[in-house]
């Protein structure tokens, strides 16, 4: 049976699915169909709108070919083998902490946000607020992350040589090569503008204040939902929910894991911004705690500073008083310098970006230079919803090919492993769906599966 992409099986699509299930309520908005459940796995269902859902995406992209019945198999399968995973983190009562689900949504918030152009237009539509749309995300985001843990599992000890690589690579048709479309490289340089003394005051007045109310006996949780600047826990009364140890800011955990049961802390400071916090439980390494978060925001007059400051920067490196990577080490206020400011591709974990996996807005910037050319200081958003600026260098822009060794190693060293990987999942896929309670209605019995799932 063809699949829908290259070992399309061993994929859980981090963000496309995402989209997918997204789009079921405006899939339904459109077409009133009734659901139904259409397969169990272990405990695990796969609904008709989970299927519809994704069918809808994948109608809407070219290049997918197939009747609408085979489409819809080859989803059916590959949301079997996501049941399959997610069952067997069950049965390993795999863990995955609510704070740990909460940073997933936020990150895949940005991207969504980033590629539709605003958190309007994304709210628009979907005809839902942000809040809504990660209600609706976070038990399939806390799934997802489920079998992707297992996933790792199963293939945490492939690996491909360089000798794999070319191998891999020669057994290609010529004729098969794909065609690369144009790459971008980008660094980058961040200025994040400091915050005033006067405005850090300001946040600490207003949280002493909440503070001293809570410790004359008003609700902690009520003051939370009415004031607290994170969304991810301010409509759950500030909880945080159940936290390993290391998985939250440093600064906000010390205080966490001292406090005794129902006390409320004094302020605490982190790159988020500043807190109060009042424990709920501790158990052992986990800790649950509420909390109020009130960001500090960047005077106008800091934005300016931020913009001279990178615009001097831009100047001493095209007057070769220093290279952008140096200045990347001492300039910038990105985590990523250590990796000379490049940025990561979010969809592939690499450092190359086709145009349509480019924020918009730096996409604009980037088309215009020449390779290693510097932009202007440009207003952006930092993963933590930051205002600040940043310098934008086009390290490398490649011209649309077909894949090669010399220019797509990393990519062509990606599909072996992948194929490797693939080989290690059939044979567990093989395995565990023997052992495993599956059932598929009628309907979808028929379906020229891969694997044998009853």
């Amino acid at each position: 049976m063809k699949k829908l992409f290259p070992y399309s099986i061993i994929h859980i699509f981090t963000f496309t699915v995402l989209f997918f299930l997204l789009n079921i309520n405006y899939v339904f908005s459109q077409e009133k169909v009734i659901d139904q459940v259409i397969a169990i796995v272990g405990k695990n269902i796969i609904l008709s709108s989970d299927i519809e859902g994704q069918y809808f995406q994948y109608r809407m992209q070219e290049g997918i070919r197939g009747s609408a019945s085979t489409v819809k198999c080859q989803i059916l399968e590959n949301l079997l083998f996501q049941k399959l995973l997610l069952n067997q983190a069950q049965i390993d009562s795999v863990e995955i902490s609510n704070s740990q689900v909460e940073q997933s949504m936020d990150q895949r918030m940005r991207y969504y946000i980033a590629q539709f152009g605003s958190q309007e237009k994304l709210e628009k539509f979907y005809d839902k607020t942000i809040i809504e749309i990660k209600d609706e995300m976070r038990e399939l985001v806390r799934d997802q992350m489920l079998s992707e843990t297992i996933q790792q599992e199963i293939t945490q000890n492939t690996s491909v040589t360089p000798s794999d690589v070319k191998s891999f690579f020669r057994k290609i048709p010529k004729d098969s090569l794909p065609l690369i479309n144009t790459e971008y490289e980008i660094r980058q340089i961040v200025r994040k503008p400091p915050i005033s003394v006067s405005e850090k005051l300001i946040v600490k007045e207003k949280l002493n204040t909440f503070r001293q109310r809570i410790l004359n006996g008003e609700s902690f949780s009520t003051l939370a939902i009415l004031y607290s600047q994170d969304p991810g826990s301010a409509k759950n009364g500030g909880e945080v929910g159940l936290s390993k140890r290391g998985e939250l800011f440093p600064e906000f955990e010390a205080v966490a894991f001292k406090l005794k049961d129902g006390e409320v802390s004094e302020i605490v400071e982190t790159e988020a911004g500043f807190h109060i916090l009042q424990l709920i439980k501790r158990k052992g390494e986990y800790v649950n705690v509420r909390h109020i978060l009130i960001q500090t925001k960047p005077s106008p007059l800091d934005l300016l500073n931020a913009r001279n400051f990178l615009d001097s920067v831009a100047t001493l490196i095209e007057n070769d008083s220093i290279t952008f990577e140096k200045a990347v080490i001492k300039f910038s206020d990105d985590p990523g310098k250590i990796n000379g400011g490049l940025l990561i591709n979010p969809m592939t974990g690499t450092t190359r970006f086709e145009a349509d996996q480019l924020d918009p807005k730096v996409f604009f910037v980037i088309d215009k230079l020449k390779v290693h050319e510097i932009s202007n200081p440009v207003p952006f958003k930092t993963e933590d919803g930051k205002d600040a600026y940043h310098l934008l260098y086009l390290n490398v822009r490649t011209m649309p090919h077909r894949a090669n060794l010399r220019e797509d190693y990393d990519r062509i060293q990606n599909w072996a492993l992948e194929e490797k990987n693939y080989k290690v999942i059939s044979d567990w896929i093989k395995n565990k769906a023997t052992k495993t309670y599956v059932k598929i209605i009628d309907e979808y019995k028929d379906c020229d599966f891969q694997y044998k799932w009853f």
